[in-house]
């Protein structure tokens, strides 16, 4: 697992955090204080990075969670296989298969030829965005 650990109260919206085994990116979070001798709290709203789920926890402030490290590398789109697209990495040259994004625009921009922004986030791989259209 690729993953590094922070303190809850640094993180911020747009960070990401690990729910659940699951990479996240922060949307909403709210911070409370409770009584005279209670902590601190976070409450954190996230929407999974390969579902699209939103998953929520609650957690001291000063809890150590997990923060996934994101590896952003640049590939080229070689095939076309129905829901998945054969990705070449452009500093390796090592193939593989990475599932369609959900997104219906990037989806249409996925054709042979095309250079890719890709995430490698706990060692599964996510199509971000698409850089360059097909030469």
């Amino acid at each position: 697992m690729s993953v590094t650990y922070a303190t809850l109260g640094e993180l911020r919206v747009g960070s990401y955090i690990v729910i659940d085994g699951e990479p996240c990116r922060i949307v909403e979070m709210s911070k409370a204080k409770t009584g005279k001798h209670g902590s601190a709290k976070a409450h954190v709203v996230a929407v999974c990075l390969f579902s699209g789920n939103k998953k929520t926890l609650t957690a001291p402030v000063d809890a150590r969670v997990e923060v996934p490290i994101i590896d952003k590398r640049i590939g080229q789109v070689i095939a076309d296989m129905g829901d998945m697209v054969q990705i070449m990495d452009m500093e390796t040259y090592e193939t593989f298969e990475v599932e369609k994004p959900k997104d219906e625009e990037l989806r249409s921009k996925l054709q042979p030829g095309a250079e890719v922004e890709y995430w490698v986030v706990m060692g599964r791989y996510i199509i971000n965005r698409v850089r360059g259209a097909p030469k």
